[in-house]
């Protein structure tokens, strides 16, 4: 199994390497593609200091803050030119542990699958190590999302291993959000056009290194998208 692993990244330049390092060290065939929205702390440098050493190391420099959904359907797009059967994403951050990636590719195969998502809520200490009110927060959301979606899914996370062979392409865009809610209408989308998903549990450690690119208006704009989505699918 070939996979590509999508990563979006925005000045997280004390991670990319760490982050790397484990990733490589999966001994699977898996080409590495970061994402990046125009990062000012050297998060670049070391993206194409790895990219001059290592053959798997690709990048997709863009000009700006296009969003992390942007950055998915850019990943979607270079996998699909390049003919990658599966693709994995994950936050850069070091929060998503790389080692799970060998369960959900097996499990992928295993049961026939067409998505493996994970969730934060399946396990009773996932965020021992968050703030409070982040864990306030995301559990806020994570309910509102399950009532007014009607789903289980921890939607808004956003590691992920997708078969490639079996998704329309253009199921995966069709999201039109480009923000963080991109995460949770896609898997919306995909669960409604039933697609076979099966999510695992995972810990979730706070982030060490740098800081969240979440907003209070990602947090805002992400309720009226849901609502906006509740309606329209009613």
């Amino acid at each position: 199994m070939k996979i590509v692993a999508i990563i979006p990244t925005l000045n997280e330049v004390n991670n990319i390497e760490k982050l790397f390092n484990k990733l490589n060290k999966l001994k699977i065939k898996i080409v590495i593609l970061f994402i990046d929205d125009n990062s000012t702390d050297g998060t670049k440098e070391v993206i194409i200091k790895l990219n001059r050493k290592y053959k798997n190391i690709k990048y997709i420099f863009r000009p700006k803050r296009l969003g992390i959904g942007s950055a998915h359907k850019c990943g979607f797009k270079w996998a699909k030119k390049n003919h990658f059967k599966f693709c994995v994403t994950l936050d850069a951050d070091m929060t998503h542990d790389p080692l799970l990636i060998k369960k959900m590719s097996s499990l992928l195969i295993k049961k026939e699958l067409e998505i493996i998502s994970t969730s934060r809520f399946k396990l009773k200490n996932s965020l021992k190590s968050w703030p409070i009110i982040r864990v306030f927060i995301t559990k806020v959301r994570y309910y509102l999302v399950c009532f007014l979606l009607n789903t289980n899914y921890d939607s808004s996370g956003g590691f992920r291993l997708y078969d490639l062979r079996k998704i329309k392409f253009k199921h995966l865009l069709k999201s039109k959000n480009n923000s963080y809610f991109f995460l949770i209408e896609s898997l919306f989308f995909l669960e409604k056009l039933n697609y076979k998903i099966f999510e695992i549990p995972i810990i979730l450690p706070y982030r060490l290194h740098g800081s969240s690119k979440m907003k209070l208006t990602d947090i805002f704009s992400s309720f009226l998208n849901l609502i906006k989505l509740r309606i329209s699918n009613s």
